[in-house]
């Protein structure tokens, strides 16, 4: 249990650029996993020490694909990982706070220690158009995702959680 397992679902690009800036930093500290959500099975889960959820807020709530992840892996590993760390980064067009409280009750149900309050990063995507198109995320704007990986590959790998 000593990779860190970061799962994404990304429709426009935001949120898979968030996850892997992330990623990269955290492989710098030690094992990391990145997964889609799609590809994410329960024993992914058990296998890891720590998680990153990364996830666009569509409609005020999780991306369907992330809450298809949940929906399919939540009773395997229930009672299976309390106490283990999490985070979150939510990619969103304009506030991202509805994904984050719902991730959140998730990972409460898990009994997952959360390390730090949601990063959202926010697009400002307002139109349909915007929405729905391809996002490029400046490095500037990803450092946070980087900062955040790196601090849980290295909490991880200093035996912190």
């Amino acid at each position: 249990m000593s990779n860190l397992l970061i799962i994404y679902h990304s429709r426009t690009g935001g949120s898979q650029q968030m996850a892997e800036a992330a990623a990269q930093a955290a492989r710098a500290e030690g094992d990391v996993v990145l997964l889609t959500a799609q590809d994410a099975e329960p024993a992914d889960l058990l296998q890891a020490g720590a998680y990153l959820f990364c996830a666009p807020e569509n409609l005020a709530s999780l991306s369907g694909q992330m809450k298809e992840f949940f929906d399919r892996c939540y009773y395997p590993v229930l009672g299976q990982l309390n106490g283990r760390a999490y985070a979150q980064m939510i990619c969103a067009g304009s506030d991202g706070s509805g994904a984050a409280r719902q991730l959140a009750r998730i990972a409460q149900g898990w009994r997952l220690r959360e390390i730090q309050p949601p990063l959202i990063l926010c697009t400002k995507a307002q139109t349909p158009e915007a929405i729905l198109a391809e996002k490029f995320i400046a490095p500037a704007e990803l450092e946070p995702c980087s900062e955040l990986g790196r601090a849980m590959g290295a909490g991880l790998a200093m035996g912190m959680f």
